[in-house]
């Protein structure tokens, strides 16, 4: 047993979207009537806590003190939520106790929730704040659970005790704790194959275009048409992650608690979030500003099927994003902000009943319900689309032809050559579906045809100002496809060509 200190300090942190901010837990023993107060902002889960670390203590044979017990959060005014502040709270107690040397924690950012029996158990954010550890060069105290996670920040030591006991037993030398290993590569799943679909070639064309160029595609037609099973496998021909977007998105995985066994994806995410979600489902939000669907789609593909179905304002709130690859959620006394640089892929049927051209089937509202299903999606959403594609029904002919003999094994090679064109171009692993207006007048200068042509289909369609330099992206990862220097104007064309059905 060491000296009681007169205030003891143990390092956590609270987290502001995917960053983390440093908080300092501070327990004190005074004398006076015996209670047990946290103050500093904490939300009902902190302030629970007591109650956890009073049964956890107990549990290990330890009581607390008949003293006055307080534990300040600081920095004060920081809103603190989440359960992972019940170890440093009671590892600050037990210094200020004398039951642990305050030399054992120092230098440690701690993280976890306190079983009412001792076991640690795991929480959200703790790649995050290894990451930030590793930079402050301090250590990290996690539970076991997390230790797979921690362990892929880099070089840092990381404690990860399944219960409280066993690190108690670390810090007097009775056992030793083994450093954690990192967590495995997640295995990809096998991908679904572009070899299953027959016919559909111009959506498949598009689909190719989408995933080289990182496009927004938005495919309509009638059910059963095989919208689905498109966008379902463009997962299959995009290629796998970068080791840094990796780690990027596997940080806003760890925020949301669903990084399994610290499980590092190669694959890059598919969301395809069901029509009846909120807008909080998909943009983020709720009680603790959790990530939303776009942003844990962060570097992989959000798909939304029957587009039109989902609530307005949840489709609204996606303009944004769409635009600066970033959400901010905005709370009364701070703003969390989450990456979100998606490829949105939706797909639609050209009205409810979805048979507008065929009118032995087509509902008694035709066409006029065409026109009020479309009205559904604003025209400044649509204008976010690089691509609009027409998905016929399959003729039965089709359908008796054997299976193509493309895969998505040779579509997802021609990919990675047009994306390894845009990045040798740009310098950093860019797409032309995110590049900046002056890195893309630059890039996509098209030749004098192709520039007569872009002015006169603008004028025509009336194109925004955003439709314009949208019809010279995909036109430049056209070019890419051709391994041409220069954007043409067959490029131009066929650019075009996937903008007839957008608004604008």
């Amino acid at each position: 047993m060491s000296g009681r200190p007169a205030v003891a300090h143990v390092a956590t942190v609270a987290f502001d979207g995917i960053e983390v901010r440093e908080v300092d837990v501070q327990v004190h023993l005074g004398s006076g009537l015996a209670a047990f107060n946290v103050v500093g902002l904490p939300d009902k889960a902190v302030a629970e806590s007591r109650e956890r670390v009073r049964a956890a203590l107990a549990a290990i044979g330890l009581g607390l003190p008949a003293e006055r017990i307080t534990v300040n959060l600081a920095p004060a005014d920081l809103q603190k939520e989440g359960s992972h502040f019940d170890l440093p709270i009671a590892l600050g107690l037990l210094a200020a106790m004398g039951a642990v040397q305050i030399e054992d924690i120092a230098g440690h950012v701690v993280l976890g929730e306190l079983g009412l029996d001792g076991a640690l158990t795991e929480v959200a954010g703790v790649l995050s704040a290894a990451m930030s550890a590793v930079e402050s060069r301090r250590g990290l105290i996690c539970p076991a659970g997390n230790g797979p996670e921690a362990a892929w920040a880099g070089d840092l030591e990381v404690l990860a005790p399944k219960t409280l006991l066993a690190l108690l037993n670390h810090f007097r030398g009775r056992q030793v704790l083994a450093p954690p290993e990192p967590g495995e590569i997640a295995p990809e799943a096998d991908a679904l194959d572009l070899h299953d679909i027959k016919g559909q070639e111009t959506a498949k064309r598009a689909l190719e275009i989408a995933a080289a160029g990182g496009h927004n595609l938005l495919f309509s037609g009638p059910p059963g048409a095989g919208k689905s099973m498109l966008a379902a496998r463009l997962p299959g021909v995009l290629p796998p992650l970068q080791p840094a977007e990796a780690l990027e998105v596997s940080r806003i995985h760890s925020a949301a608690g669903a990084l399994e066994a610290g499980r590092i994806p190669r694959r890059r995410p598919f969301r395809d979030p069901h029509h009846s979600s909120s807008m909080t489902a998909l943009v983020g939000g709720g009680q603790r500003a959790a990530p939303g669907e776009i942003s844990l789609a962060h570097r992989g593909v959000l798909f939304l099927d029957e587009l039109p179905e989902f609530v307005r304002p949840a489709l609204e709130a996606l303009r944004q994003p769409l635009e600066v690859g970033r959400v901010t959620i905005a709370r009364a006394n701070r703003h969390v902000v989450y990456p979100a640089r998606f490829q949105l892929v939706a797909a639609m049927n050209p009205c409810r009943c979805g048979h507008i051209d065929e009118p032995d089937r087509a509902c008694n509202r035709a066409p006029r319900c065409a026109a009020d299903y479309r009205r559904r999606l604003s025209g400044p959403l649509l204008d976010r689309f690089d691509l609009f594609v027409d998905v016929p029904r399959v003729a039965a002919a089709d359908l008796a032809l054997p299976p193509p003999a493309e895969s998505s094994r040779h579509v997802a090679a021609r990919v990675e050559e047009a994306r390894g064109r845009q990045t040798a171009r740009y310098g950093e692993p860019a797409l032309n579906g995110d590049i900046d207006g002056a890195r893309l007048a630059e890039a996509a200068a098209p030749d004098e045809a192709g520039a007569s042509l872009l002015q006169s289909a603008t004028e025509r369609l009336r194109l925004s100002a955003r439709g314009y330099h949208r019809v010279l992206r995909v036109a430049r990862t056209l070019a890419d496809m051709d391994a041409s220097d220069r954007v043409g104007r067959l490029h131009i064309a066929e650019a075009l060509s996937y903008r007839q059905g957008l608004a604008g």
